[in-house]
């Protein structure tokens, strides 16, 4: 089963079923009298780009290091909000896209739909003896919204279709099409920050920088009537009728002022409807389909299905009801993750935001921006393991934007070499601190650690697809700037180890030895474990590429003095520099992991112990994401039972927007609450990690498997060094694997079991472990199949 079923319409918001194409998405509310799509465009954003002035920290910085080395926190923490710049854009709605039928709003037999393997939504009702039929897709293909609507008795459609906006726009019409024109806010502060006297500012048509927009509606009919007049679309006597929508921005690219020209929008838009519509809507169909399944059926999963007396229930019931108890629905919210990515993040599109490509808000929670201290990069966290690293590429291509925002940032503010970036980014690649005019908290405002994170998304694409040509042209760049930031960076400490100073744990504060409250330290172990990723990872790529460069020379004694990691009073990885107390024992973040997951560092027995210990003071309390993050840990601890404890928490079905708890919405749409995208990919990608891990150079397989899962497969996956692999288990125990790669390359596989080999034209052989490993080298393509 991979739909998600519903026998009432949608409500709130957190009920509609999302639709998207990388760029353009919807939420699809299916009611009866009265239907809605909301809608959204990936490069809607408040703005121009910032043009910031030059800011010079480099006193602010010396006086803060100062400070920290008298360990005087909270006025190094005053002193860093000198350092504070403005905040990132928001993400904007589009609008509505609304229908009024003439039939009254009591329907029969409702249904409504989201099957996950078309990326369909669709909704069925009667009225009376007529049976009326609604089916949406958007296409990548051809970039509209389609729009099917049919009555079972002929000439019984009548409705009228309306486009609105939130901004300011309005609506008109010729003969062929309804159109929608707008602006956006030159400037609007995020939901957050309450200070501002006008939190949006918009401009005047006509003499505004900021993007402007066109939504452009057409139909065609079989028969009946099609008119426009007075904003609206008017269908009188129709069978079937198929709507078309398409959208588009005047954004120029983020360095780059938006256009001005609504012509030009109106004429791409009316070339886009033409193309669509000049071939049937069962062929557009066939074309989506046939596109998106080519990411979407790479990868299946299934477990063992114990019998239900009520299968048929809601999906948002059937989830309250049995939670993580119920193997479908465990593997429903794994697909549902990969089809959320695949929905908002494709070739050529912007990144995934906080909320993917989904917003109803002119002020959404947190700007839903890019936040950049874990929750965009838990976003694809999913995208190479589940093969899709095509939907990778959006983040990718942002990363290379914001190192040239970074660099120019880095030279300005501190006199430094190389690129960073900050807590948040939007669509103009905003790599400033934020926190405005001393408003924000350094526990959040203040951390350069942004572009470090982001450059583990360039190696782990390369560690997964063993692209060389993208390691040397693309990556390449990218991480040694982001490590000439980080050798510029580095202090050395009064013990001849480097740290980092000012330092701060993402979102988190202290209590020093004195009873100071404090967010600026030094040496925060998640900045040390980020820099010796980076350190790492760039040492390895060098030898890979056969670069001796001077650079490489340095960061490799600089990765030598970094100052260790410690363990800290409890047995807990310690989070700072000096072994402080948590502000709260039990805060949601656990960034100090980062080097369990999604870092490789912490690999030793006497490590991983204090990173448990860490988790279960940590407690498994936590939002969307955050229980997503610890499913992750759990999993690379190899703690299946703990991990699928976790699973249960996120099953928890939250039932109404803003409603207490965390867990997911009645769509299944990750809830913090309120929505945030991550949980879901933190979900899938925790998934997949219970099930087959590869970050130790070689594959591992049911490393955390819990008991619940006693037989089950999972096919088409990727793991580390190009290797595309299908798995089957039974009583907990693989009974065959199939695997293949891209490369020529040498499949590693932790294993004390003998395996029968079989290879395409090879007589079938026994492979023996060797020190408890099975080693076998393939050639390019090269499929062969494990059976034990």
């Amino acid at each position: 089963m991979k739909s998600l079923l519903y026998s009432k319409p949608a409500l709130h918001w957190t009920e509609a079923l999302p639709l998207g194409n990388g760029r353009i998405g919807a939420m699809h509310f299916g009611g009866v009298g009265e239907e809605r799509f909301q809608l959204n465009e990936d490069t809607l954003w408040s703005g121009p780009p910032s043009r910031y002035k030059p800011h010079d920290d480099r006193e602010s910085l010396q006086k803060v290091r100062q400070l920290l080395r008298e360990h005087k926190y909270g006025e190094a923490d005053e002193e860093t909000k000198n350092m504070f710049g403005p905040y990132a854009q928001v993400y904007m709605p589009l609008g509505n896209l609304g229908i009024r039928f003439m039939h009254g709003e009591e329907g029969q037999r409702y249904k409504r739909s989201l099957d996950l393997e078309r990326a369909l939504s669709s909704v069925t009702y009667t009225i009376g003896p007529v049976e009326y039929t609604r089916e949406a897709f958007i296409s990548s293909p051809h970039q509209v919204l389609a729009i099917r609507l049919t009555s079972s008795i002929p000439m019984q459609l009548n409705f009228e279709v309306t486009l609105d906006s939130l901004h300011k726009s309005y609506a008109l019409q010729d003969d062929h099409a309804l159109c929608l024109q707008g602006i956006c806010p030159e400037y609007c502060a995020p939901g957050y920050y309450e200070e501002d006297l006008q939190p949006i500012v918009y401009g005047d048509f006509g003499n505004t920088k900021s993007i402007h927009f066109e939504g452009r509606l057409g139909a065609s009919i079989e028969d009946g009537q099609v008119v426009y007049r007075n904003g609206k679309l008017c269908v009188q006597d129709a069978t079937k009728v198929v709507l078309y929508f398409a959208a588009a921005t005047s954004f120029n690219g983020y360095d780059q002022l938006p256009g001005t020209d609504f012509g030009l929008l109106a004429r791409h838009n009316e070339s886009i409807l033409s193309k669509a519509m000049e071939i049937s809507y069962d062929q557009l169909k066939e074309e989506h389909i046939r596109d998106y399944r080519e990411l979407f059926d790479r990868v299946d999963f299934t477990l063992e299905d114990g019998a239900l007396e009520d299968e048929m229930l809601d999906t948002d019931k059937r989830m309250q009801k049995y939670g993580a108890n119920d193997p479908a629905m465990v593997a429903l919210l794994f697909h549902f993750g990969r089809y959320l990515l695949i929905a908002s993040s494709r070739e050529g599109t912007q990144p995934t935001n906080l909320q993917g490509i989904w917003n109803d808000m002119v002020r959404p929670p947190w700007g839903c921006n890019y936040t950049l201290n874990i929750n965009t990069e838990m976003n694809y966290w999913p995208a190479e393991v589940t093969n899709l690293s095509e939907c990778h590429r959006p983040l990718l291509k942002a990363i290379q934007e914001l190192s040239v925002n970074g660099r120019k940032m880095v030279k300005e503010r501190y006199g430094l070499n190389g690129w960073a970036a900050h807590h948040n980014s939007d669509l103009w690649r905003h790599a400033q601190p934020v926190g405005a005019e001393r408003h924000g908290d350094p526990a959040w405002a203040f951390w350069p650690m942004s572009g470090v994170w982001l450059c583990r998304h360039l190696w782990e694409h390369y560690e997964y697809t063993q692209d060389k040509q993208f390691l040397a042209e693309e990556a390449y760049q990218i991480m040694k700037g982001a490590a000439e930031f980080c050798l510029d960076w580095l202090v050395e400490d009064e013990s001849g180890y480097l740290i980092t100073s000012p330092s701060t744990s993402p979102e988190h504060h202290f209590y020093s030895n004195d009873g100071q409250l404090g967010a600026v330290s030094q040496g925060a172990t998640m900045d040390l474990q980020l820099i010796g990723d980076l350190f790492e990872n760039c040492l390895n790529m060098v030898d890979i590429l056969g670069v001796e460069d001077e650079w490489v020379k340095h960061m490799a004694a600089a990765k030598a003095r970094l100052h260790p990691m410690q363990i800290g009073k409890y047995g807990q990885l310690q989070e700072w520099l000096i072994d402080y107390e948590d502000e709260y024992q039990d805060h949601r973040h656990v960034s100090h992991l980062y080097g369990a997951y999604p870092g490789n560092q912490l690999t030793e027995d006497v490590m991983l112990d204090a990173v448990r210990l860490t988790l279960i003071r940590r407690g498994d309390a936590g939002s969307g994401w955050s229980l997503g993050w610890k499913v992750c840990l759990w999993a690379r601890l190899k703690d299946g039972e703990r991990a699928f404890l976790l699973l249960r928490r996120i099953f928890n079905v939250v039932t109404a927007y803003g409603g207490k708890g965390s867990g997911i919405s009645p769509n299944l749409l990750g809830s913090h609450p309120p929505f945030q995208i991550d949980g879901n990919f933190g979900y899938t990608a925790g998934i997949a990690e219970m099930i087959v891990q590869s970050h130790r150079g070689y594959v591992e397989l049911l490393p955390a498997i819990p008991s619940a899962w006693q037989s089950g497969a999972l096919s088409g996956v990727r793991v580390r060094g190009g290797f595309e692999i299908s798995l089957t288990w039974e009583r907990m125990q693989v009974s065959q694997l199939d695997f293949a790669c891209r490369v020529d390359n040498t499949f590693r596989m932790k294993s004390d079991k003998s395996a029968i080999v079989r290879e395409e034209g090879k007589e079938d052989r026994t492979l023996e472990p060797t020190e408890g490993y099975l080693s076998l080298k393939v050639c390019k393509d090269q499929k062969v199949t494990l059976q034990f």
